[in-house]
């Protein structure tokens, strides 16, 4: 598992970069934290303006207080304002305040948002991660953007052909409880190996160019091992960046496809933990515990693979320790796959000026703003042009444009209403079969009956 430092970029939501990221909803899982569905929220949304009120575009331009939340701290407000500095040159009648949220984790993150709708402070639009889009969208805080979005048809149109259809079908299926649209997608992340060139030749191994299997991998590590010393990879317990790419890699996820059945105890995840678990006991991944820094590891030779998305090319390019890194596939069994989880933009329904609302939305739509979040970003930007484009692909390891075609095989992280509560059942089942505390079967089993709890 790889430990990275709090805190979002631009362009990405700090879900993908820090070892307990995928806690986003650890205690939104109740509903003490979310204001109840049909009451006011009083004061929430910013000063109204000219353009206020709802309903897809009112008669004047769009003017105002507008606030925008997105999860991060002090280090990337300068960046994040960098962005919006040709949104406030087009838009001078809108008062843009772009607020970071410094929080340890998602779940913070997810707290302190709620704490301040139920306060009546004024937000507007929030970036929020693939985990609390479904219970943001049920708890009727959110309001529907058909209406923009028919007024604004081309250019709605034009993004969405630029747009992964996978993404936008996964917001329709999970993130839309009523059949109405709550969410425009924003970026993403799958979660391939980056593999050190060097140490994998220092052991005469080829790493692939395309699939391959679960004894390939531990053949590799064999090699690795005996000729360089260094760990083949590193083995976690994070829901999104350890558990998912074992269990989907070998045709297994925590949750049917409709997220309604526990599926985290089937014979394949059962046979994905005892894997992971064996890498550890013969010696090649640490131990796991304490915090790992894979990225300047593998720099230094003493690993040679770990799991990531977009976001550990930021602390390669850090380290200047791009070049001789290449993307490849997770090995697989059953079949290839990858977890894939992405940021949204909605209006909150509280929102004193929606139509200025609708207006950030619209830049942040842009193939302006995704050609900005390539600089310091850590997510795979929305626009498949862009993600496929050169500014997106240079000073980064070679094959990046792999996380891109994972979406062909991707499965979304699953997030039922009481999404974090869930996470950290697997999490700490996970943890528990790789460090050998419970047989992987036991593990499974006992989490899924803690599930069950959960989804009735």
């Amino acid at each position: 598992m790889v430990s990275h430092a709090g805190g979002a970029v631009p362009g990405m939501s700090p879900l993908r970069r820090s070892l307990g990221r995928r806690s986003f909803l650890r205690s939104l899982g109740g509903a003490a934290l979310i204001p109840a569905v049909g009451l006011p929220l009083a004061g929430c949304g910013g000063d109204s303006g000219s353009g206020g009120g709802s309903g897809g575009g009112g008669g004047g331009k769009p003017s105002g207080s507008l606030t925008f939340v997105y999860y991060g701290d002090a280090n990337q407000q300068k960046s994040y304002e960098a962005l919006f500095t040709k949104f406030r040159s087009e838009h001078p009648e809108i008062t843009l305040k772009a607020q970071g949220i410094a929080a340890k984790s998602w779940a913070d993150f997810a707290n302190t948002v709620s704490t301040r709708l139920a306060g009546g402070q004024p937000l507007d639009v929030v970036q929020i991660a693939t985990e609390g889009q479904r219970i943001f969208a049920s708890k009727g805080l959110l309001e529907p953007l058909d209406p923009y979005i028919a007024k604004d048809q081309a250019m709605v149109d034009a993004y969405y052909k630029d747009t992964s259809p996978e993404i936008q079908g996964w917001l329709k299926q999970y993130a839309s409880p009523d059949g109405k649209t709550y969410y425009i997608p924003g970026g993403y992340n799958t979660m391939a190996l980056y593999v050190s060139d060097k140490i994998f030749s220092a052991a005469g191994v080829t790493p692939p160019t395309d699939t391959w299997s679960w004894d390939e991998f531990r053949a590799a590590g064999e090699a690795i091992k005996s000729k360089t010393g260094a760990f083949l990879t590193s083995v976690g317990s994070g829901y999104f960046t350890d558990v998912m790419p074992w269990l989907t890699n070998n045709g297994a996820s925590t949750f049917n496809e409709d997220w309604t059945q526990i599926t985290f105890n089937s014979p394949a995840a059962v046979e994905a933990l005892t894997f992971a678990r064996s890498l550890v006991v013969d010696g090649f991944a640490p131990k796991p515990g304490g915090t790992f820094d894979a990225p300047t590891a593998l720099s230094q030779g003493k690993i040679a693979s770990f799991g990531g998305g977009r976001w550990p090319t930021l602390d390669l390019v850090r380290l200047k320790a791009v070049d001789g890194v290449e993307l490849v596939k997770w090995p697989m069994k059953a079949k290839a796959g990858s977890p894939v989880g992405w940021d949204a933009w909605p209006i909150l329904k509280g929102s004193k000026n929606k139509d200025a609302a609708w207006t950030l939305i619209s830049y942040l739509m842009s193939q302006e703003f995704g050609e900005q979040t390539v600089v310091g970003g850590g997510a795979v930007p929305a626009r498949i042009s862009v993600a496929t484009g050169p500014s997106f692909l240079q000073n980064a390891p070679k094959n990046t444009q792999l996380l891109y075609e994972l979406l062909k095989v991707a499965t979304p992280i699953p997030a039922p209403n009481r999404g974090a509560e869930i996470q950290a059942v697997i999490e700490d089942a996970w943890l528990q079969g790789i460090s050998g505390t419970k047989d992987p079967q036991t593990a499974l089993n006992d989490a899924t009956t803690k599930l069950q709890s959960l989804l009735t």
